[in-house]
């Protein structure tokens, strides 16, 4: 599974630190919401149209990255 991230970065003076795909104020969270309610990688893109699509899904390979249950993680996001 992928461990360095291109597209999410972290930064405290932005949405208090979460994870967000660089260059926008765009969450890994909300990512993960469009695609509980339904949304593809499509048509997040279509609502967001400065999104490249490989950075969709990367929120999503980080997300689930979170949530592996083998302990810590060396995780490296994109400066």
């Amino acid at each position: 599974m992928k461990t360095q991230f291109e597209y999410i970065t972290a930064d405290p003076a932005i949405l208090g630190g979460k994870p967000i795909i660089k260059g926008t104020r765009i969450s890994v969270q909300l990512v993960l919401e469009w695609i509980a309610n339904g949304s593809s990688v499509e048509q997040i893109c279509q609502e967001f149209p400065h999104l490249k699509p490989e950075a969709v899904r990367e929120a999503i390979l980080f997300a689930a990255a979170l949530s592996k249950n083998s302990g810590f993680m060396d995780i490296e996001l994109a400066a």
